[in-house]
């Protein structure tokens, strides 16, 4: 008699499971946004503006096989400022954005899937400078400029600094070796990269003060079954060393 009833209630789980998974419509899409933060995502022609096969990176190539996986559909922009596609996806029910630096200020605010790559906050300045800090609070009385709404920019904010905030932040090459800004904080390797784009190496790291996980970022209204299906797919693809093969294409 118990083994009929547990083979009962087992029927009626998977029964339940079967259902749970067929509630997501068919015609489920997440609209993907993203940004130029190379190595992670970015343009193949280096604009502001790209779709779909016109957006690679990192980050990037991994979302379209998580999704793959997923069997979810999506389509994918490239979009400028962050500053937007941050609010748009905080505001639409079916938005997904990344690469997103999971922060304990952001935790509540989204839907997680990752982590899809790692990376480091640093103080950068320019070649030859003498600026020497042993942290944060040290480097409060420099100019700092940053990228809005970033994650690096707002745990400035969150320790009492007032970074001087631009809408690009390839902006902040040309501000740090024009005197404007005295140090530059962002992402390493993206800054180092992104002053290549504008003609400038020699940069220096004065501070390296965080660490951090770059994660697909989904509105809250995201179905449970859709954040679940795609954490899975993502899990697999890094048991299989798919995640570390597209990591290294890149690096």
């Amino acid at each position: 008699m118990l083994k009929s009833l547990q083979k009962a209630l087992l029927l009626v789980g998977l029964l339940l499971a079967g259902a749970a998974h067929a509630e997501l419509d068919p015609d489920y899409k997440v609209i993907l946004l993203t940004e130029n933060f190379p190595p992670f995502n970015m343009a193949v022609d280096e604009k502001n503006f790209a779709r779909d096969d016109n957006i690679d990176g990192i980050s990037a190539d991994l979302a379209r096989e998580v999704f793959k996986r997923a069997g979810i559909n999506y389509s994918l922009s490239l979009r400028f400022p962050w500053d937007r596609i941050y609010r748009l996806t905080l505001d639409k029910a079916n938005y997904g954005l990344f690469s997103t630096t999971y922060t304990e200020e952001r935790k509540s605010l989204f839907k997680w899937v990752g982590p899809l790559a790692k990376s480091e906050w640093v103080l950068l300045a320019p070649p030859g400078s003498d600026i020497k800090v042993a942290s944060l609070k040290e480097a409060a009385r420099y100019k700092i400029g940053a990228y809005k709404n970033d994650a690096v920019s707002q745990h400035l904010e969150s320790q009492k600094l007032k970074p001087v905030n631009s809408l690009r932040d390839q902006e902040n090459v040309a501000k740090l070796m024009g005197g404007q800004i005295d140090l530059w904080a962002t992402t390493d390797p993206v800054g180092r990269y992104l002053a290549r784009q504008e003609g400038v190496s020699g940069l220096q790291v004065v501070l390296r003060f965080n660490s951090a996980e770059l994660y697909l970022a989904l509105n809250k209204e995201t179905p449970d079954e859709v954040v679940e299906r795609l954490q899975k797919a993502l899990d697999e693809l890094r048991s299989e060393g798919v995640v570390e093969q597209i990591t290294s294409s890149y690096l």
